[in-house]
């Protein structure tokens, strides 16, 4: 008889949030070869430049971000709406400027190891 892995469900509401600065949380749920993550930006909030390895989809469950992509000195702008999904991949420097009380659902491939084992100061920084 064939063995399977075990699912496991979630429910957003049992997470807590993790306070990451003013205007800024999130709660995750991590798979073995993915995240996703449900980010709260109060308006006006920023996530600091960065990048990293893994592949970024942004959906917009609420409000709209303001990303800045690729080199700091002439950015490409993006506005993402509520609705949309902007594909960031692997190793792309951006930034993000919340222009309204937004949710954001990230999923990550894989994992963000720095979110989960807390060495994300780029993010907790005011």
């Amino acid at each position: 008889m064939a063995t399977f892995p075990t699912a496991t469900l979630h429910r957003w509401a049992d997470i807590p949030v993790e306070e990451l600065k003013a205007g800024l949380g999130r709660r995750l749920i991590t798979g073995e070869r993915m995240m996703i993550a449900h980010v709260y930006l109060d308006k006006g909030s920023v996530v600091p430049w960065h990048s990293h390895d893994n592949e970024q989809l942004t959906y917009l469950l609420k409000g709209a971000l303001r990303f800045f992509l690729g080199s700091q000195d002439a950015p490409q702008e993006v506005v993402v709406h509520e609705g949309e999904v902007l594909v960031i991949p692997s190793n792309l420097p951006h930034k993000a400027v919340a222009e309204e009380d937004t949710l954001d659902v990230d999923i990550f491939c894989p994992p963000r190891t720095d979110w989960l084992d807390g060495s994300d100061a780029y993010i907790r920084e005011s």
